[in-house]
């Protein structure tokens, strides 16, 4: 079997707005324009949750304001994206994978680590109860530096963790994946639903082995230095607004997931595979990740979120 995808169990973008990233936008008196940015087109769940953050601000905060939001990868990718609004441009807020935040904070791709959540209730119960605050907090305190260039590089848990199970991980660029599985560079990826139907990776990849190792978490990130400089009622509305923003977002996928992945079997482009070893995965990968949450100093995060139930 030499294409395989590993299906990353739905994902969705999860944590509140204002979360600390760096732009600068002085206030004016003009009306306000915040720009946005997400790497896919109108239907994918992402850009569906930061079109409700859009409604919600606009609803919450009950004056005039603008908002442009770039899709399909028009301002380049997610890793781009955190680069522009540490630099103080392009970009005011967008949804960003927390494997792109390590240079800003050493905990933040945990929260996305593979194996860290049992399933989606335990998913949504974390989210719920504001476990992963403190890493939220961290990267809002770190992230403010002027100029900082962000290494395109995989977050280490990823690379350890598929190590254990006796996999070979190599870290690639996601726009480069369909080529790299297409010229045999790789044999296999790992995504949810949505994006396996966007970036058409069932054209090289047509057996989904349904691995459920992740849960997706794609915080919708604000920019600090933006967020400082706006007003208070913009501030506040921008931050009920990310929570009830994220919170739609990861209902829209994961209602999704299943319809998109049955649509793309019943019109033959991809066949599900039934996996039945991930109990023994998770085994395998239990002791990296305990070692990753104590050497990044999360281990009590991670004591938590297992006590969950």
């Amino acid at each position: 079997m030499r294409l395989t995808t590993v299906h990353a169990a739905l994902g969705a973008a999860i944590i509140a707005a204002g979360a600390g990233l760096s732009a600068l936008a002085p206030a004016q008196a003009q009306t306000i324009t915040l720009n946005g940015a997400v790497q896919f087109n109108d239907e994918h769940a992402f850009t569906k949750a930061l079109v409700r953050f859009e409604e919600l601000v606009k609803k919450y905060y009950g004056k005039p304001i603008n908002f442009v939001l770039h899709k399909n990868s028009s301002l380049g990718l997610e890793k781009q994206y955190f680069e522009y609004m540490a630099q103080g441009k392009a970009v005011d807020y967008g949804i960003v994978s927390p494997a792109h935040m390590s240079t800003f904070s050493k905990a933040a791709p945990f929260i996305d680590a593979p194996f860290l959540f049992r399933d989606l209730d335990h998913w949504n119960k974390v989210l719920d109860a504001d476990v992963l605050k403190p890493v939220a907090d961290e990267i809002a305190q770190k992230a403010d530096v002027k100029g900082l260039k962000v290494r395109v590089q995989g977050a280490p848990i990823w690379s350890r963790t598929f190590a254990a199970t006796g996999m070979a991980p190599t870290v690639i660029a996601y726009n480069e994946v369909y080529n790299a599985i297409q010229n045999n560079v790789i044999s296999a990826g790992e995504n949810e639903a949505a994006g396996v139907e966007t970036m058409k990776f069932y054209e090289v990849a047509p057996n989904l082995a349904m691995t459920q190792h992740a849960i997706t978490i794609r915080p919708i990130c604000f920019s600090g230095k933006t967020f400082k400089a706006l007003p208070s009622d913009l501030q506040q509305a921008i931050l009920k607004a990310g929570k009830e923003a994220g919170a739609h977002g990861r209902q829209i996928e994961s209602s999704e997931d299943e319809q998109k992945l049955e649509a793309l079997e019943k019109a033959g482009r991809l066949k599900r595979i039934p996996f039945k070893d991930r109990a023994e995965m998770e085994k395998l990968v239990a002791p990296v990740m305990a070692a990753y949450a104590k050497e990044i100093g999360v281990d009590a995060i991670y004591l938590q979120i297992s006590a969950i139930k």
